[in-house]
């Protein structure tokens, strides 16, 4: 009876170790990470619970060879492609549990959770370097997409931020409650599309109609508009001691035109440039760069309006895209502005407009904020500077106006 107990004991202190050594494995591997998600949900005919998602999303833990998309609970997945959104080409990929998914960086406590697998095309390259996913799927949800008489319902808390619902061909929008936009399909269909800024879900309802004339294709005047969920720019402002008046900065940008091989930076008039450089986000290799001014521009043949002799631009290359594929641009770049970040009194002052929907700004070490004209987010990084995250879902301009005081001293609040 003694050695059965002892033995009993014995496996399950083995099985205790050997639980806890896969923890720790674990542990071992970089937590997954990601960025740029977007989803676009088109809701399939009325009466089969079903909807397509195109899943975009990028992966940028340095090194990462796989990425785990969790399969979510209630919904029942089929007609899975997975394809790699440099090349176009297919992507590898299985199901697999929670285990498998923790020892690939996922940190989820749910061992009942299970995932997609992504084998990407490539180990996501250091230093920034990103691999980018889509995910083709199609759902059978019965609470999230159903019928009501003849009017049809999708209603789901998307944890994403940026997102598409495409209503059904023939259909139109009776009632959206989340602040959207409106946009026709080039087919006719009616979408919805939504940044979601704040920090929770958006519990979205949409309900929709059959209608008896719609007509296929944009207007002159709705050509005029663009999904602004679906742009994936966004720029990051590290600003230099403000009596330098100068700042770093990185702007992100995703280019698939076919035969597109440069991208133009087109300094503000009353700036500086200096210390360009630029890569590509998909490989980690660095792009050739130059900085063109009057006559060089037009010379150069280059798409810019309206050159004079004060003119500055900087053009970054990369080679030609193909049809099918796309490139994530990283481009690096240092301005002096004298009239947009100063220090009056002993205030630092940036006063400047933002266009993309996604913007950031660092204060220098040191500094206290004070103001900020458009509301945003705050955050303490690592070194303990003061990030502001700014969500524009518009697609206009903001005017940010942030103030800030030495910290200690010499002014501080």
């Amino acid at each position: 009876m003694m050695r059965a107990r002892r033995s009993q004991a014995t496996r399950w202190w083995i099985g205790v170790s050997l639980f806890a050594a896969s923890r720790a494995a674990a542990a071992q591997v970089p937590a997954q990470t990601e960025s740029d998600a977007y989803t676009r949900y088109e809701l399939l005919a009325p009466g089969t619970a079903k909807f397509r998602i195109i899943y975009e999303v990028t992966a940028n833990t340095a090194g990462a060879k796989y990425y785990f998309n969790p399969i979510r609970k209630g919904s029942v997945a089929s007609d899975e492609h997975v394809y790699d959104r440099a090349t176009g080409k297919p992507l590898d990929f299985d199901v697999v549990g929670s285990a498998v998914a923790n020892a690939g960086g996922v940190r989820n406590r749910d061992t009942t959770q299970t995932y997609i697998r992504v084998k990407l095309a490539r180990p996501v390259p250091p230093d920034g370097g990103e691999g980018r996913v889509l995910i083709d799927k199609t759902y059978y949800d019965t609470t999230s997409y159903f019928t009501r008489g003849d009017t049809i319902v999708f209603t789901r808390p998307l944890g994403i931020k940026r997102n598409s619902i495409v209503m059904p061909k023939g259909y139109e929008i009776v009632s959206s409650n989340y602040p959207s936009q409106i946009l026709q399909e080039a087919d006719g269909r009616i979408s919805v599309s939504f940044w979601n800024w704040t920090p929770g879900e958006a519990a979205v309802t949409i309900r929709a109609r059959p209608v008896s004339t719609t007509s296929a294709g944009k207007s002159a005047v709705a050509s005029r508009l663009d999904e602004r969920a679906h742009q994936n720019r966004e720029i990051v402002y590290f600003l230099q001691p403000p009596e330098t008046h100068a700042f770093d900065l990185y702007h992100d940008y995703t280019e698939s035109r076919p035969g597109t091989s440069f991208y133009i930076n087109e300094v503000r008039a009353g700036s500086t440039v200096s210390k360009p450089r630029a890569r590509n986000l998909d490989t980690g290799d660095e792009l050739k760069w130059e900085v063109l001014k009057g006559n060089a521009i037009t010379a150069a043949g280059l798409p810019v309006q309206n050159v004079t002799p004060q003119s500055e631009i900087v053009v970054f290359r990369f080679a030609p895209v193909k049809a099918g594929e796309s490139v994530r641009l990283r481009m690096y770049e240092t301005y002096t502005d004298t009239a947009r970040y100063r220090v009056v009194g002993d205030e630092l002052v940036w006063d400047r407009t933002f266009g993309r929907p996604a913007n950031a700004v660092v204060l220098p070490a040191g500094w206290v904020l004070t103001n900020s004209s458009i509301p945003a987010t705050v955050s303490t990084m690592a070194d303990g500077r003061l990030r502001l995250d700014f969500i524009n879902p518009r697609p206009d301009e903001i005017a940010v106006l942030i103030t800030a005081r030495r910290r200690g001293g010499g002014g501080a609040p």
